[in-house]
């Protein structure tokens, strides 16, 4: 097979690219700006509502506490059981949508400011640092050969990184058990097998993912990263690099005026590269490892004060706006996402607002249609299920309407404890003369006997032979 020819007719060199890279251990450069402050007190108040309503007490139990040996679920003065799962549907049926809706708006803006794979991050490498010293520290002490001091300050840095990563797990543990008989557990070495699994899961996972994965996490293992592209538009503000006003690029002086020189902005100092969490040069257009954290717009914006320029040579912008077109919010993308995002909101605060603390269910017994019981009344059996998603414990009356002379018997007084569910058998007798067709419509009532207190109410059928009235001999 003959060789690809260049235009000296020489053959080319074909180059062989490896499709997995071997990871490269990526040096931060410290920095200082408003995108690194605004995702300073962002995540410092994340990390009070993560670590602080855990500890939360509403009433004699945990605010927040999934429990799921009981299979019930509080949120501060709300109790959800299983039968509420499609609340959780609509919950992350939103989130979806309204992450559709950032993207569309302005890029991968969650993933820098508030993923909690990009917040742990940025913490860890402040670990690094106050324990290695900056990025060119950091880069002599692993090319240094093993010393008293190396061993001291790597050691000092993955003491503080499992510190980290157990207070995480623990905090994540214990919004499924109590917290504080969790923390006195695990001091006191009564911990049950299954809490100590968990919590050193969790902490080996945090430790791995913030330490040592990073940048793959976003890169390789989140899906985010792949199909971000997508949604995309020209209009979508996201980290640009002007190239139109940093190009060409390169050093110079202080003083020295660039439109003299025939150069750009652009000094070409590659800090913007070097303050990247993924490692990459926002110079080179658009990259799908790109978190939007606004590094490099900060590392930037610092640098043209320093040279007396403009700031903005990085920042979020759009393809459009450097193309000198105007801004356009009124997109059918966005317009699409957010009318859909405002219904389904609107849909689950209406389920969320129609939900009753006390639910009732009436089932028939399949078995049989009707019997006819020793006294000649037809009966009819059904289970009565209630389910008590209050916190306050009820005693409720059973009772039945829509049919004259209905006797109920079984159990038709019970104490619902909270979060409890109560199935009860009943039978329904009724004498034939007041049946006028073989399906009547009934109703059982389910009476609260505080006068604050949940009732509730649901339809069912009685079913009977197809009796029909005496014919009267004057008709």
């Amino acid at each position: 097979m003959p060789q690809p020819q260049n235009k000296k007719n020489e053959p080319e060199i074909i180059k062989t690219v490896d499709l997995y890279k071997r990871r490269e251990k990526i040096y931060t450069r410290a920095f200082e700006g408003f995108h690194r402050n605004l995702r300073n007190y962002g995540g410092a108040l994340l990390f009070l509502i993560y670590f602080g309503t855990v500890w939360v007490n509403w009433g004699d139990r945990q605010a927040v506490l999934w429990d799921l040996s009981t299979r019930q679920f509080y949120i501060f003065g709300e109790t959800f059981l299983p039968q509420d799962f499609i609340l959780l549907s609509w919950m992350l049926i939103i989130c979806a949508f309204g992450l559709f809706f950032i993207t569309v708006l302005a890029g991968r803006v969650w993933c820098g400011y508030t993923c909690p794979q990009s917040v742990f991050t940025w913490v860890f490498m402040w670990v690094e640092k106050i324990t290695e010293g900056d990025r060119n520290k950091r880069m002599r002490l692993d090319k240094a050969p093993m010393s008293a001091t190396k061993f001291t300050r790597k050691l000092a840095k993955h003491i503080l990184w499992l510190l980290i990563s157990l207070a995480v797990a623990i905090t994540f543990v214990g919004y499924f058990t109590p917290i504080r008989e969790l923390t006195g557990d695990l001091i006191t070495a009564q911990a049950s097998a299954w809490a100590v699994f968990w919590v050193g899961f969790f902490t080996l996972a945090t430790y791995g993912n913030a330490g040592w994965l990073r940048e793959q996490v976003c890169i390789y293992m989140c899906p985010y990263a792949r199909f971000q592209s997508v949604m995309y538009d020209r209009d979508t503000l996201t980290v640009h690099y002007d190239a139109t006003r940093g190009e060409p690029r390169g050093p110079r002086k202080r003083s020295a005026d660039p439109k003299e020189l025939g150069i750009g902005d652009c000094i070409d100092c590659n800090l913007c590269v070097h303050v990247c969490p993924t490692d990459i040069d926002i110079r080179d257009g658009l990259q799908y490892e790109c978190i939007s954290c606004g590094a490099c717009v900060d590392a930037c914006n610092g640098i043209m004060d320093k040279m007396n320029y403009d700031r903005g040579l990085i920042r979020y912008t759009s393809e459009g706006e450097l193309d000198g077109s105007k801004p356009n919010l009124l997109r059918p993308r966005l317009i699409a996402y957010f009318i859909a995002l405002c219904v389904m909101t609107g849909l689950f605060v209406f389920t969320l607002t129609q939900r009753t603390v006390l639910e009732f269910e009436v089932l028939r017994d399949r078995q049989g249609l009707y019997t006819t019981n020793s006294q000649g009344l037809v009966e009819n059996i059904y289970t009565l299920k209630l389910v008590n998603k209050s916190q306050q414990p009820h005693t409720l009356t059973i009772s039945v309407s829509g049919i004259k002379g209905a006797t109920l018997r079984g159990e038709t007084r019970v104490t619902l404890e909270p979060g409890s569910v109560a199935s009860l058998p009943v039978r329904l007798a009724v004498s034939p003369d007041a049946l006028t067709g073989p399906k009547t419509n009934i109703v059982f009532h389910a009476d609260n006997d505080s006068t604050d207190g949940p009732a509730a109410e649901t339809e069912s059928r009685f079913l009977s032979p197809n009796l029909s009235p005496p014919i009267r001999s004057d008709q």
